[in-house]
């Protein structure tokens, strides 16, 4: 059948490469894809908000599935659209995809059907926002409400940096993201990301990793879109995912059919690991960037089946995903000024053969045959091991090999697990 993959980011590199290694797959299309997403598929040019357009395209190139890779479609109803044209597409409808693009609808929702979360307070405005800051002890989260790159979270340890981030984003500095506000708890713990496709019936889990949010070594520094990522965490044990499954996302799926607003695609859980046990920080109605480059290395599936099956309601009919046992770790390569305004334009060299992982582009561009940055995040440089710490060698040996004068790197992704492999190590 042909595909059609929308995004251009390291995300949808790595689906690309994962989606053209199946026989099913007779043409791959990509838009607006990068250069590292054209060794697999034909790029187009496509306006993913003219849902019109995107829909033609389908019908003229017979589309048998589209993976929908980035969030701001799904919020924009594109899976919608194709639905009502008969045209199989992975991903949640507009009402549905509200589980990220609104963060009170999903703490409203965790309310309703008991799903552990943090307590929380819905703004309007910042007057009542401030108002509702007594209620929190400090450290307190401020969060803007909408979509936000992974940047609209601030952590206020005074109320003097509470109150500076209820001004930014009533402000205006998010947008609309920011016209509303939610103020969290916060909570302690050790995050991790758990996944699970559902056809809005049936749920099967479809892995976990960590990420690295922090732009700077040992967690410092300002909020990311993710500077790398390891893929399984150990720390979300087997009997953890258990009870991930049975208090939250089995919920949630049940909750969200029941509102008639039923979710297919891929739901992404951002947990906190508490002393009482996990809790739900956020969902994100896509696979996570960089989480999903780690994931893909590991796949050991046809990727077209299990989207496929999502899509036409039969997720049921097939077995659950199987996943390599051994870790794949992924770093982030970022321009200089990430996650302010990036430096655009650098030459970059890959190496000439990547046997020991894959370098996935995101934010690049080919300007008169030459490889350039075009982004904040630039690469995505992945890598598998039979250990966390075998995988983050081998992705930080291939990160070496790659010129970029420009770019820059955590150093330390991975880093709680290879701490606990080596104290393992001398037990």
């Amino acid at each position: 059948m042909n595909i059609l993959l929308l995004g251009g980011g390291g995300r949808e590199h790595a689906l690309a490469w994962k989606l053209a290694q199946s026989p099913r797959c007779v043409t791959l299309y990509a838009a607006p894809g990068n250069p590292g997403i054209a060794a697999h598929a034909t790029l187009v040019d496509l306006d993913l908000t003219r849902h019109d357009l995107v829909v033609g395209f389908c019908r003229a190139q017979t589309i048998g599935l589209v993976v929908v890779g980035p969030e701001a479609p799904l919020v924009d109803g594109l899976a919608d659209s194709l639905r009502a044209a008969n045209i199989p597409v992975f991903g949640p409808s507009a009402a549905a995809a509200q589980l990220e693009g609104s963060k009170g609808f999903t703490k409203d929702l965790c309310q309703e059907a008991n799903i552990p979360t943090a307590g929380y307070a819905r703004c309007t405005s910042a007057a009542q926002a401030l108002a509702r800051l007594d209620d929190f002890p400090l450290p307190v989260v401020i969060k803007a409400d909408g979509l936000a790159a992974g940047k609209g979270v601030i952590i206020a340890m005074t109320r003097a940096d509470a109150e500076a981030a209820i001004a930014e984003m009533f402000g205006g500095s998010f947008g609309a993201s920011g016209a509303e506000v939610v103020i969290e708890e916060f909570m302690e713990g050790e995050e991790a990301s758990f996944f699970a496709l559902t056809d809005g019936k049936h749920v099967v889990p479809f892995g976990s990793a960590q990420d690295h949010k922090r732009v700077g070594e040992g967690d410092t520094g300002p909020n990311t879109g993710g500077m790398g990522a390891y893929s399984p965490a150990p720390v979300l044990t087997p009997a953890l995912e258990a009870e991930v499954m049975a208090t939250m996302i089995r919920p949630t799926v049940t909750a969200m059919a029941a509102r008639g607003m039923p979710y297919s695609g891929v739901l992404f859980a951002g947990l906190m690991l508490t002393r009482t046990g996990p809790k739900l920080i956020e969902y994100n109605a896509r696979f996570g960037d960089p989480e999903c480059q780690a994931l893909m290395l590991r796949l050991e599936d046809d990727l077209v089946d299990l989207l496929l099956a999502v899509a036409q309601g039969r997720l049921d009919e097939g077995k659950a995903p199987r996943l390599s046992a051994d870790p794949a770790l992924t770093v982030v390569v970022a321009a200089r000024g990430y996650p302010g305004t990036p430096a655009r334009g650098g030459a970059i060299t890959l190496p000439a053969a990547e046997k020991a992982g894959h370098v996935f582009q995101a934010g690049t561009a080919l300007v008169d045959g030459q490889l350039v940055a075009n982004g904040g995040r630039v690469l995505s440089v992945t890598a598998r091991g039979r250990t966390v710490t075998q995988a983050r060698d081998a992705a930080y040996a291939l990160v070496d090999a790659v010129t970029y004068a420009d770019g820059f790197c955590r150093r330390d992704i991975g880093w709680r697990e290879v701490a606990r492999e080596a104290a393992d190590a001398v037990r």
